[in-house]
């Protein structure tokens, strides 16, 4: 058997709507019964955002903290990470739930295109961003949108900036105007965190129909990987989602496949050095 393998699923996002797909939870109560479902398919990470009313992006610290309460009442174990993507705020805003003490919170360290816009991310705001996380507690997870982001982290790891335990890297690939979905690349990333953070786990995400690839290749090549609405919606060109569910059961048969056991919440937390509940 390979090493156990981490599942995150990415439940809502900022930009699918249901419109797209009718299974995206938008209410918390919607995202709390889709990530449940989604734990136990065999997700052990929740990554998640939260929308207004309207399905419009926000970073409202009182919509996290009802999300956190729900996740930890019918999640128990599960890893909860929150998003301090810059779709959701500007500035410090996207950082105001760090206060609750999630168990993770996703940290882009570098500015990249995104499809019509600039994703900023300036230093100032990194740091600020990784101190925030370190005061309470919270592990960062860099979403690594260019190879200089990786860089840029096992430089922050390497100065303590991103607390203790071992750095978790995210690779997303097949965002357009970013990253594409290209082997090569994906190949010289992991080859670059090995040798350069031996220590670091990693994981990737694809975008759209690039979500089944990274999933194939994270898994195959011994890394963990990512799933869920936010990043597609689709099963294939022409079946929708029925929901996230059904995405996270997609991975745990590719790690069938590539004989790597589903890692369960305790493994995953001990894999990424975060506290055990109780």
């Amino acid at each position: 058997m390979g090493a156990p393998c981490i599942i995150c699923v990415a439940i809502t996002g900022s930009l699918p709507r249901k419109s797209d797909n009718p299974a995206v939870p938008i209410s918390v109560a919607e995202q709390v019964e889709s990530t449940q479902a989604a734990f136990e398919a065999g997700a052990s990470i929740v990554h998640a955002h939260v929308r207004n009313d309207d399905e419009t992006p926000t970073s409202d610290p009182d919509r996290f903290a009802r999300l956190l309460e729900g996740l930890t009442k019918h999640c128990p174990g599960m890893i909860i990470q929150f998003s301090t993507g810059g779709r959701s705020g500007a500035g410090k805003e996207r950082g105001g739930m760090l206060p609750l003490k999630p168990d993770m919170a996703s940290l882009s360290v570098g500015s990249n295109n995104f499809p019509t816009r600039v994703y900023e991310n300036p230093p100032d705001l990194v740091d600020w961003l990784a101190g925030e996380m370190r005061e309470h507690g919270v592990k960062p997870e860099i979403e690594a949108f260019d190879l200089s982001h990786i860089l840029k982290a096992i430089e922050m790891d390497q100065a303590g900036a991103l607390g203790p335990g071992p750095m978790y890297v995210q690779f997303v690939m097949g965002v357009k105007n970013a990253m594409p979905a290209d082997r090569a690349v994906f190949d010289f990333y992991v080859q670059t965190v090995r040798t350069r953070a031996p220590h670091a786990q990693w994981c990737a995400a694809g975008i759209g129909p690039n979500q089944i690839v990274l999933n194939e290749w994270a898994i195959a090549a011994g890394g963990h990987t990512r799933t869920g609405l936010e990043d597609n919606v689709r099963l294939d060109r022409t079946t929708l989602a029925p929901s996230n569910a059904a995405l996270v059961a997609r991975a745990v048969a590719l790690c069938e496949k590539y004989d790597r056991p589903v890692a369960d919440w305790r493994t995953a937390r001990a894999i990424l050095g975060l506290a055990q509940p109780g």
